[in-house]
């Protein structure tokens, strides 16, 4: 009987947050969105559905339930609907940031639990670096070189965005490690995700990220490589660009 109680209670709420999510939706900024974020046969977000919520309108609906029992937003984040996930997601950044140590830890565990349904770059580059980096500042990292040789695309991408906050930190180990084993990995998300992050520990430390760089970068992809450099002077770029560095 109580445990009949408690689903009932978790479908109510669910129901008033899609409800609310609902307000704001957009079938023409749906169709866009779908193409965008590569929800076609075949492409990263394979039939991922979106009802056309802006980020800003999501934020609104999770500043209003954001006091939903963790449990309860983990069972939101199995939505077939790709604005319901990330409202779900950006509720246990809120709850997480506001949290205690123990509560930190419950939802960096349900997060990492469910990370097959935070499944598109948005869902990991809003959440990642806040839940998982900030939580792993102060615990093992081991974790992070298993996600990232996960055959799993957004596995891989949390363990990349998650040294971001390790970055900010002026911690470039890890960073820099997990690029190393991701130089080879054959998706367009992953140099792009690696390269972003080469590129962040360049802005607090040039030489640091030119040393990796002049030993690995006739290895990257061509778009991993572009956007580690993005930032460099255009004479230097275009050195690295021609592989006269």
């Amino acid at each position: 009987m109580l445990c009949y109680l408690v689903r009932e209670i978790t479908r109510k709420i669910m129901n008033k947050i899609k409800k609310e999510l609902k307000k704001f939706a957009d079938p023409e900024k749906a169709k866009i969105l779908q193409r965008f974020f590569k929800t076609g046969k075949g492409e990263y977000g394979e039939g991922d559905i979106f009802i056309g919520v802006t980020v800003p309108n999501i934020r609104k609906v999770t500043k209003k339930f954001v006091d939903t029992e963790t449990q309860r937003i983990a069972s939101l984040l199995k939505s077939k609907i790709h604005e319901e996930r990330l409202c779900a997601v950006l509720m246990l950044v809120e709850k997480f940031q506001a949290g205690d140590m123990a509560e930190r830890k419950q939802i960096y565990n349900i997060y990492l639990k469910n990370a097959k349904y935070i499944n598109n770059w948005d869902l990991v580059d809003l959440s990642a670096p806040k839940i998982v980096g900030v939580y792993l500042l102060d615990h093992d990292r081991k974790i992070l070189y298993k996600l990232a040789k996960s055959k799993n695309l957004w596995e891989r991408r949390i363990a990349v965005l998650a040294t971001f906050t390790f970055i900010r930190e002026k911690q470039f180990d890890d960073a820099l490690k997990i690029s190393k084993m991701l130089l080879q990995d054959k998706h367009d998300l992953m140099h792009k995700a690696v390269g972003w992050m080469l590129r962040e520990i360049g802005k607090r430390d040039m030489k640091v990220e030119e040393k990796f760089l002049k030993q690995y970068y006739r290895q990257m992809p061509r778009t991993m490589l572009r956007y580690a450099i993005e930032k460099f002077p255009e004479d230097l770029r275009q050195r690295y660009l021609k592989g006269g560095v």
